[in-house]
């Protein structure tokens, strides 16, 4: 009676799974792990033995609000494999989460978000579960290094393989394993091992670290960022393919005005468009590489204006077609990362904006470049314009009192201000006092129903959620807020697709922002997209769909009154950019449009137009070969044959396939 009391409060909320009553066999000495997410402390990993060859598992960290909670019971057979799993809690959006496995007898069931279904089983594959704690990691670390090929099959489809293993000896002379895995996701896995046992799963911002190395961390992160760069250089080398003089024959050209012209030959000299003249079936300069274009559409390379880039993002970025990234907020080093890819030291694209982030402090605080008072906000503005950065973006922890003065120290910087609206401000009020840009479609949704939302936490996409579709788009608010951003030239990143994934996805099925290309994509990344965005049951889901029919509605009435907006994905480069294009298109603006707001006007926002952003004579040859015309089908832009970018020629083939993504042929 009492656990089932527990369990009843746990469904409605009332208790967490870190208060679950103990089971007289889970005795067992519990093996502790710190989360630490974006350089803090946020969460918790533990471990413990229940019974022979049984293991209990729990996870939890959290992120502004958000941040998974995991319960997890796993037994394995004799060979390590699991034969029993089940998964309870709440995933990182706090939807709730159950899965469970069981392989005995030859036959394996299992109930999870894509599927309930039996199959086969011979025990000799490891079940790797859809959400939940790394315990199945420290799994695969031990079956990969027991592996006489350096593989493991996974159940019921996949495999994973061990492509390198590093011995490496710490400061304190301590020997450890570094593992590099690849089949799970588009970038490498690394784990570090002693004794057959886990110490550290590093994986950009979040580091699962033992608590007997958590000194050690910030040693395994840069002994980790060696090899995963000198990965990367390899990969550079392998892929990059340098032109001196091309002519790209008989091609179909997207010109400045949003048409296209057709059968043009495109001379390209090393890093410059040198001439753009009709086919004439000869070819005049017999030196020249000759690539034929015919029925194929030449663009300007496009611009993804809401990115936080790293390494190991660039060359999706290039692999889509874009070469050119507006960098929304990332750590002070990122001058060295843009000079990486400028060089092409790591394939990757022109960062042609660096915008530097600014948060208050507080239970919600984005966990980089904090400030506790105005002073300090001050000060890192001057730290960033020190930086050459060319804007600021306020978060949503920011004061309300502070947001005046900070935009008016940018503005005499020379610097431009953007970001979240803070928590308990409107829109409205953000623009009278300094924003020149707001980043995301719910900030502007929000700013028609009160300045007393905690923005800082999930409401910011909840209240939309609930309440977007009661937003009148002909309501004289809407109309005197939309002349507002008119009058004060304020620019629009609505990063959509975003919101298409959260509102209209159901768990279970696979969600429309991502169902054209999820079958492309690695084990972890498909399964991904059938979590089913933010809860949502019963009536609910209509509503939340309205609401976001209701977004695309008034995105397609700003660009009719004629507000700026640049396309940016916030998310996996290239194809959520891909996507954002779709929907732009699906919201009422013509494909021609959106091409334009991808290209020549992005250029123009970011003040590169004098050379990016067009297929004209002098500029640079940033060009993407599109299988297709995207003018008369949008989507026709996921069909990226090669991507040209600093004189270099990248083929979307072979960066795809470097990331276990299958091409779109």
């Amino acid at each position: 009676m009492k656990n089932q009391l527990y369990f009843a409060l746990l469904c409605l909320g009332f208790v967490s799974c870190s208060d679950a009553p103990k089971s007289e066999n889970e005795s067992g000495e519990k093996t502790n792990y710190d989360v630490v997410f974006r350089e803090k402390l946020a969460g918790k990993y533990e471990k413990w033995e229940t019974a022979d060859n049984s293991f209990k598992y729990f996870y939890t960290y959290t992120d502004r609000g958000r941040g998974p909670e995991v319960t997890e019971e796993i037994k394995l057979n004799s060979d390590n494999y699991i034969i029993s799993e089940s998964i309870t809690g709440v995933n990182y959006l706090k939807d709730s989460i159950s899965e469970n496995f069981s392989g005995v007898d030859r036959t394996a069931s299992w109930k999870n978000p894509m599927s309930e279904d039996k199959a086969d089983f011979n025990g000799k594959a490891l079940y790797f579960r859809h959400d939940g704690s790394p315990a199945v990691y420290e799994i695969i670390g031990q079956l990969l290094t027991a592996s006489e090929n350096s593989k493991v099959a996974l159940y019921p489809e996949g495999e994973v393989e061990l492509v390198d293993q590093y011995s490496i000896t710490l400061s304190d002379s301590t020997s450890l394993n570094l593992l590099m895995i690849k089949g799970l996701e588009m970038i490498p896995r690394y784990l570090w091992m002693k004794n057959n046992e886990m110490v550290a799963s590093i994986s950009g911002n979040l580091h699962i670290v033992r608590e007997d190395f958590k000194a050690f961390r910030k040693e395994l992160q840069s002994l980790q960022g060696t090899y995963e760069d000198e990965y990367l250089f390899k990969i550079a080398k392998e892929l990059s393919n340098k032109i001196d003089k091309v002519i790209i024959k008989n091609v179909n050209v997207f010109t400045p005005e949003g048409t296209i012209v057709n059968s043009q030959d495109v001379f390209i000299e090393g890093k410059k468009i040198k001439s753009i003249k009709p086919s004439k079936g000869k070819v005049l300069n017999g030196t020249a590489q000759v690539i034929d274009g015919t029925g194929k559409t030449l663009l300007p390379g496009m611009f993804d204006m809401h990115t936080h880039n790293t390494k190991f993002r660039g060359l999706l970025h290039l692999a889509g077609g874009i070469t050119s990234v507006r960098d929304m907020a990332n750590n002070k080093q990122l001058k060295q990362l843009s000079a990486q890819f400028d060089n092409n030291e790591i394939i990757g694209p022109n960062i042609v904006i660096f915008c530097g982030i600014i948060d208050g402090s507080g239970p919600f605080a984005n966990q980089r470049n904090v400030v506790d008072n105005l002073e300090e906000g001050l000060a890192e503005i001057q730290s960033y314009k020190d930086l050459d950065y060319d804007q600021i973006k306020l978060y949503s922890s920011i004061r309300p009192e502070w947001v005046k003065p900070l935009a008016a120290k940018a503005h005499e910087l020379n610097m431009r201000v953007s970001g979240h609206i803070p928590a308990y401000m409107t829109a409205t009020q953000a623009i009278e006092q300094g924003y020149n840009e707001i980043q995301h479609m719910n900030m502007l949704f929000l700013n028609f129903m009160s300045d007393t939302i905690d923005t800082r936490t999930p409401l910011r996409f909840t209240m939309v959620a609930n309440h977007g579709a009661d937003v009148d788009l002909k309501s004289k608010e809407y109309l005197d807020f939309v002349s507002l951003l008119k009058s004060k030239d304020i620019v629009i990143d609505p990063t959509i697709s975003l919101f298409e994934n959260m509102f209209i996805s159901k768990k279970g099925v696979p969600s429309p922002t991502y169902s054209k290309i999820m079958k492309r994509l690695p084990l972890i990344e498909q399964r991904a997209f059938y979590s089913g965005g933010l809860p949502k049951e019963g009536d609910k889901a209509a509503l939340f769909k309205e609401s976001y029919m209701n977004m695309l509605n008034a995105l397609n009435d700003m660009y009719q009154k004629g507000i700026s907006i640049v396309p940016g994905t916030d998310g996996l480069p290239g194809f959520l950019y891909h996507r954002e294009l779709e929907l732009y298109e699906s919201a009422g603006i013509p494909a021609a449009e959106v091409l334009k707001m991808a290209t020549i006007n992005s250029a123009k926002i970011t003040g590169t137009s004098d050379y990016l952003g067009s297929i004209e004579v002098g500029k640079n040859a940033d060009l993407i070969l599109i299988d297709g015309n995207p003018v008369e089908n949008i989507s026709d832009v996921r069909r990226v044959e090669w991507t040209i970018k600093g004189g270099t020629i990248f083929y979307a083939d072979e960066l795809y396939n470097k990331m276990g993504i299958k091409h779109f042929k």
